[in-house]
């Protein structure tokens, strides 16, 4: 097991690496000038010099992107010298472990994902961490909903095949895997949050903290999570429902399965017991790959409903061309993927034995 996660770790890092070096260039190629970016309007011949001198935009496209590796990697190379973009001063070594190199030192440092170019210098680490955990919760409500509401019915689904309550649940099914996430969000947000609104107290928009009405302090509104959690989970719910019917009725024509009825087991428990766990498989597969697409993909609702997320914040840097905020987001994302894979594997082979991590 030891040895399983240390390979998955090792592609975990290549693969990071490589997306590291896809954004980085990507970004890099589009027109327009990164320090004029920055300073918008009010730039000017001098400023410009010291905004590319600052961070690096004067240097080739080659250094530049040592730079950002550099600021990425946990273990970096930072100059002695004051003029450099590397320089890192002894003040802000303080508590940082570093070895003396000559001209430069190697520190031990978290990942620096550099300043917003719109928010007057703030740190995209700092930006991040005020909307990704309003998005984490958004989508483990959704995945929770899709979950729950998904299994059950997939089995109600499976167990009364061809009547009219499955073919019932298969229609709702396909509806929700066919309409646009964007399209039931302003849907639900319009009839729950403004026709419906005096019987379901919903608000069209809405995020997880607000200010209460003297403007003083914000309040966790839970009632603000129901309507996106819902339309967030729509779609998985509904390959749920598929995946779950499907695969409990290919499992309930096993072998063992019959072997189990004709030892005198109750239905409910070789359903309990034995089918389910196993068709719980191709379910978990499928649920690690919406979950992690619900932290990149909740921007049509996010912004729909008002939500303050990552998917919102993503929307606004891409208005105002904030490439550090779009660059940084793109890479939580991505090791956000790596790491919900690498658990999702090694849940298949608990709930599954036949399966070897080798």
């Amino acid at each position: 097991m030891i040895q399983y996660i240390l390979n998955k770790l090792v592609y975990a890092l290549l693969t990071l690496f490589g997306v590291v070096t896809v954004i980085f260039f990507l970004f890099n190629v589009l027109p327009g000038d990164p320090a004029q970016m920055m300073l918008g309007q009010n730039e000017d011949s001098e400023q410009l010099a010291v905004i590319k001198q600052k961070y690096g935009f004067d240097k080739p496209l080659s250094t530049q992107y040592f730079y950002y590796v550099n600021d990425l990697s946990p273990l970096s190379l930072h100059s002695v010298y004051e003029q450099d973009y590397t320089y890192f001063n002894q003040d802000k070594y303080h508590g940082t472990p570093f070895i003396s190199l000559g001209h430069y030192n190697l520190a031990v440092k978290w990942p620096y994902l550099r300043e917003s170019f719109t928010k007057q210098g703030k740190k995209v680490s700092a930006v991040l961490a005020e909307t990704l955990p309003n998005t984490f919760v958004l989508a483990v409500s959704a995945i929770v909903i899709a979950i729950i509401l998904g299994v059950i019915f997939g089995i109600i689904s499976a167990l009364y095949k061809n009547t009219v309550l499955d073919k019932t649940i298969q229609l709702i099914s396909t509806v929700g895997m066919s309409v646009p996430s964007f399209f039931s969000a302003i849907l639900f947000a319009w009839c729950f949050g403004y026709v419906f609104h005096n019987y379901t107290n919903l608000e069209m928009t809405g995020s997880l903290y607000e200010l209460d009405d003297f403007g003083e302090a914000m309040h966790i509104k839970w009632k603000n999570l129901l309507l996106p959690a819902v339309v967030l989970g729509i779609r998985p719910l509904a390959v749920v429902i598929q995946l779950m019917r499907n695969s409990l009725l290919e499992v309930l024509n096993q072998d063992y399965i019959r072997t189990a009825r004709a030892k005198g087991l109750s239905e409910f428990n070789i359903i309990k017991n034995h089918a389910v766990k196993n068709a719980l498989n191709p379910v978990v597969t499928a649920i690690s790959g919406w979950f992690a697409s619900m932290l990149a993909g909740a921007v049509f609702v996010e912004y729909v409903f008002g939500w303050n997320g990552l998917g919102k914040e993503i929307v606004n840097a891409l208005n105002t061309l904030d490439l550090p905020v779009i660059m940084g987001s793109v890479l939580i994302i991505a090791l956000l993927f790596i790491i919900i894979n690498i658990f999702v594997d090694i849940i298949y082979a608990w709930l599954d034995p036949k399966v070897k991590l080798q």
